[in-house]
């Protein structure tokens, strides 16, 4: 049975409630934004790969690649937030610094969520 990537968006709403104080807030907020962010890419991709014509290449490339088709297919808004979110996502995981933290971990499960749902009716 193939995974269900929405669960990523569980685990990210669930980092952010937890108040664990083994790690800091900061590593859970990095954490959950890094989750949302493969919640949504993984279930549009896979979607895409199911049902259009869209070829995943299992590398890197897949990432601009469903932005890119996104975009050609009449889905602009999902095509930006996808990109806000993975550049996000590459600030929390490589970054020593990321600005605003804790209001970009809720903005970045607000469009993760919608994208989530939205991906559902196309």
């Amino acid at each position: 049975m193939a995974f269900d990537w929405k669960e990523f968006l569980t685990l990210a709403e669930y980092l952010m409630e937890e108040r664990d104080s083994r790690v800091s807030r900061e590593c859970l907020q990095r954490a959950a934004v890094s989750r949302a962010y493969y919640a949504v890419f993984c279930t549009i991709r896979d979607q895409l790969a199911r049902g259009a014509d869209f070829t995943r290449t299992g590398t890197a490339s897949d990432h601009a690649a469903v932005v890119e088709y996104l975009r050609q297919h009449g889905h602009s808004t999902a095509a930006i937030w996808l990109s806000r979110l993975r550049q996000w996502r590459n600030q929390c995981d490589y970054d020593n610094d990321v600005t605003n933290l804790p209001v970009l971990a809720n903005d970045a499960l607000g469009y993760a969520r919608s994208l989530v749902e939205a991906s559902i009716q196309w």
